[in-house]
């Protein structure tokens, strides 16, 4: 008899979603030749919200060493998986597929790889079962868990889903990683060049050397009210091989505060829109996601929408992220290293945040980056962007 142990870990919350703590030890008796493929432990950990959740996923090799491996379980409620880094995972029904990314898939006996995942549940998140590494179980299916029963929060963690290995403030691999470092002149050159989408008139877009968050220069962009104002910066990488899911982190530092009005300040052309942009700016004085070809917005703009939101704080650097999901029409967003709740997009639609956005589009396929200033009324600012990077993998900031 050989011993496996699976053990489910839940984080404890504090408010009106119940979770469990779950800890489960299974015996599973072996053939006697011990020559079957490799045995495993998981530790699965769980952050989870209402509606929401994330995953930790800890897989402990014990029996030979594997050059690729592929992880299997089946979720017992209706929990729905939407991201995953540092692996592929899919689901069909209730039944999941995790494989390796490639560089994490040899690990040697008594070896651990990793990865996260992001998902969402509407009536039931309990603990998933039925795990196998490479077709062999990890677990006897007859396990009973012992179940110590605590609360949750009621909206998501204030803090990014957790990566293996941590988000670094570093670029990495990243398409673009540009702190504006090589600007020679005052006119944005190289990878960086002006552009006016629609049509141009007073905006204008310089490179700093007087205000930046890093180093000594930085993207100034002084934006002018009024619909035909627009002044961007474009960056010439082509991002439309980024993903599955692309990372975008960007330093901001704006003056005047979000107007009612509309206005945009990081648009990206997207070939799901024909071109039309996918943007990124603020209405009724909070920040919103906005789709060009039908002008839906994340948050829905009533006021239990908007109240979902944040505004931009002015006079100070700011970190912005968000994740862009291109095989569904996910979002994330977070400012420094609080996610903002309205500017989360997942498969369930929720009323005043993402309804309309789901309900309307499809999955974005953002194809480039322009920073810069758009008004479709008021809403004269003076921005600046630096220390930015796009990129496959989580950015920190």
């Amino acid at each position: 008899m050989r011993t496996r142990v699976l053990r489910l870990l839940r984080r404890p919350w504090t408010a009106a979603v119940a979770a469990v703590a779950l800890v489960v030890s299974v015996l599973v008796a072996m053939p006697a030749s011990g020559a079957a493929a490799a045995a495993c432990r998981v530790d699965y950990g769980v952050d989870a919200w209402a509606g929401g959740y994330t995953a930790r996923v800890r897989i402990t090799n014990l029996g030979p060493a594997v050059s690729d491996w592929r992880l299997t379980w089946t979720y017992t409620g209706d929990q729905q998986v939407t991201s995953a880094w540092n692996a592929t995972v899919t689901q069909t029904g209730a039944s999941v597929v995790a494989v390796d990314a490639g560089w994490n898939g040899a690990v040697a006996t008594g070896g651990t790889a990793e990865f996260g995942l992001q998902g969402t549940w509407r009536s039931a998140d309990p603990a998933p079962d039925d795990f196998a590494l490479n077709g062999t179980s990890c677990g006897d299916d007859g396990g009973t868990p012992t179940a110590t029963p605590t609360t949750s929060p009621t909206t998501p963690p204030t803090t990014p889903p957790p990566t293996t290995p941590p988000p670094s403030a570093e670029c990495g691999d990243a398409v673009i990683c540009s702190g504006f470092e090589d600007q020679a002149g005052p006119e944005p050159s190289g990878d960086w060049r002006f552009t006016a989408p629609d049509c141009r008139g007073t905006g204008t877009a310089a490179v700093d050397s007087a205000v930046s968050h890093e180093g000594g220069r930085s993207l100034r962009v002084d934006g002018r009210a009024g619909y035909c104002n627009h002044a961007f910066v474009a960056h010439t990488a082509d991002l439309s091989s980024v993903g599955p899911v692309m990372y975008v982190r960007m330093w901001v530092r704006h003056s005047t505060a979000l107007p009612t009005s509309h206005v945009t300040f990081v648009s990206m052309p997207d070939s799901a829109q024909g071109g039309r942009a996918l943007r990124v700016g603020g209405q009724n004085g909070a920040l919103q996601w906005n789709r060009e070809s039908d002008d839906a917005t994340l948050p829905a703009q009533s006021p239990a929408g908007v109240a979902l939101s944040r505004p931009l704080p002015t006079d100070g650097w700011q970190c912005l992220r968000f994740a862009i999901d291109t095989t569904a029409a996910g979002l994330d967003t977070w400012l420094g290293d609080e996610q903002v709740p309205g500017l989360h997009a997942d498969g369930v639609p929720t009323q005043d945040v993402d309804q309309q956005w789901l309900a309307r589009g499809t999955a974005p396929r953002p194809t480039a980056l322009r920073l810069g200033w758009e008004s479709y009324a008021t809403g004269d600012d003076t921005v600046w962007f630096d220390d930015v990077a796009v990129g496959s993998a989580p950015i920190g900031c």
